[in-house]
């Protein structure tokens, strides 16, 4: 078939950020690059010129923007989404692709794709809020819930998960909606070593209130009388970290528990997890949850929470993969020793769920959507 033309539209970039939104993009994007000539539309988050090349990829770089200025407090800042979709109007203007695919989050830059009239445009969703706008921004929130629902006046859209393609159609979305999972990368999973660094229990992610780590730490302590011993390793960074090694030690487990920091390297993160017994993952939002799939990947049974903004508790079937709980500290306390005594059997079932979603299958499923859309 005839080669595209693709570009991919979102604010923060991999490998320069490490979240999942910017790892999907790049993980589609280098295997994409293999047959088709694909561009990254982003933060200039790298030293050197606006426009680079990088195994294939042809990144351009809107706004300079430094990684610790991307939140303003614990809520992304508003000014480098706004400048970035200025950004994108007077570069995409004589830009022509035969796919551009737009994140939906921060949702600007679809407009200025609006603005310019570009065809053939996809709105990724990782996530749909709706009326969570309100406990987000208070009175505000109407404002956000209308530039969100704004994006449904555009023709394709892609769902990256079950739930969020519900949540669009509840919403009133009357246009086609493909759900395009996110995956994850077998043979590079497999080819890590496990860390040096052993735990019981691990949590990686970015150290934000929505995740949870307080939540998880309190039902850490609830362990310590019939696990004193316990290790518990927390990887990532972020606004929170300060208060939550505060609060690690005012719950007397500041020596069961090792803050790593943000870790640079991907093979690190799988690393920690191929050292662990049980993945704690208590995130009240998430799109969909990337990191659980690789924490299954790696042979780890997941503990989760329910709730309606976490997708990721789709991923995880409950007492065969892991648990998902109710948001209770004490639920959550007897789910992770349950897991930690089951580890063995329970990932085994995890890891062979996981490898439904190699990245290898989920482009060609990509690629039909982009031909067919």
């Amino acid at each position: 078939m005839e080669a595209l033309r693709i570009a991919f539209v979102y604010d923060v970039v991999y490998p320069w950020v490490k979240g999942g939104v910017e790892k999907r993009i790049y993980e589609l994007a280098v295997r994409l690059a293999k047959a088709h000539e694909v561009h990254v539309y982003g933060y200039r988050l790298w030293e050197g010129e606006d426009e680079i090349e990088r195994e294939g990829i042809h990144y351009h770089g809107t706004v300079k923007v430094k990684r610790n200025s991307l939140y303003s407090g614990s809520r992304r800042s508003i000014l480098p989404p706004l400048l970035h979709s200025l950004s994108l109007v007077s570069r995409l203007r004589d830009e022509r692709f035969d796919v551009v695919d737009c994140q939906a989050s921060p949702y600007l830059p679809a407009y200025s794709l609006r603005l310019l009239n570009v065809e053939n445009v996809f709105i990724t969703w990782h996530e749909f809020w709706g009326d969570y706008w309100f406990e987000y921004l208070g009175s505000i929130g109407f404002a956000g819930r209308e530039v969100e629902k704004g994006l449904f006046s555009f023709k394709r859209h892609i769902s990256v998960s079950q739930k969020t393609m519900l949540d669009l159609l509840n919403a009133g979305l009357r246009k086609p909606v493909y759900l395009v999972p996110n995956g994850i990368d077998f043979n590079l999973i497999r080819s890590v070593s496990p860390s040096q660094l052993e735990s019981d229990f691990l949590f990686v992610g970015r150290l934000i209130p929505e995740k949870g780590v307080d939540f998880l730490l309190r039902a850490l302590a609830l362990l310590k009388e019939e696990f004193p011993d316990f290790e518990a390793v927390i990887a990532g960074d972020g606004p929170e970290r300060e208060r939550l090694e505060r609060l690690a030690q005012e719950l007397g487990i500041g020596n069961n528990v090792t803050f790593t920091g943000f870790l640079k390297d991907y093979g690190d993160v799988i690393a920690l997890m191929k050292a662990s017994r049980v993945f704690a993952f208590p995130s009240r939002r998430e799109g969909f949850g990337m990191v659980v799939l690789e924490a299954m990947a790696s042979g780890l049974p997941v503990v989760t929470v329910e709730h309606p903004m976490n997708a990721s508790m789709h991923l995880v079937e409950d007492g065969k993969m892991g648990f998902v709980v109710p948001l209770e500290e004490e639920s959550f306390a007897r789910a992770l020793m349950l897991a930690h005594e089951n580890s063995a059997r329970l990932g085994r079932i995890a890891k062979r769920n996981a490898e439904r979603y190699d990245w290898g299958e989920i482009v060609e499923r990509l690629l039909v959507v982009y031909r067919g859309g």
